[in-house]
């Protein structure tokens, strides 16, 4: 399980060298955004988020949680288009899809009471794991 501060490059290595296998030059290694967010930190309670009027208002009318809309509409610059379940967003780096990226599922944080958002900046997170 993955906390907020583990050292993932070390983590990886360790479990590589666990393996028994090693990294080559110009292999190129696949990291879940989901264990990145965790490490960074990204998990929001849901009991810690007021929601806004435009929140309320938009979770009507998707049927979600009025606090994991408010955090959807604050990783997001604009609503693509929505319906019941369903939110498609542009997120604040620019990709359209569900939700903004904010995820709760396998989160290991109960029932539905946190959300965890996607890396600050991808970039520098990949860059920090490959240094």
């Amino acid at each position: 399980m993955i906390h907020e501060g583990d050292d993932l490059a070390h983590l990886i290595t360790g479990q590589l060298k666990t393996n028994q296998q090693a990294l080559e030059h110009g292999d190129v290694v696949v990291i879940a955004q989901k264990i990145v967010s965790k490490a960074e930190g990204r998990l929001v309670p849901l009991a810690s988020v007021t929601p806004s009027k435009e929140a309320i208002d938009l979770a009507a009318e998707t049927e979600k949680d009025p606090r994991l809309v408010e955090v959807i509409l604050r990783e997001s610059e604009a609503v693509v288009r929505h319906k019941p379940g369903v939110m498609i967003m542009r997120h604040r780096l620019g990709h359209v899809g569900a939700h903004a990226g904010v995820d709760q599922s396998n989160i290991d944080h109960g029932d539905g009471d946190a959300a965890l958002l996607l890396p600050l900046d991808p970039d520098a997170s990949a860059k920090s794991l490959r240094d």
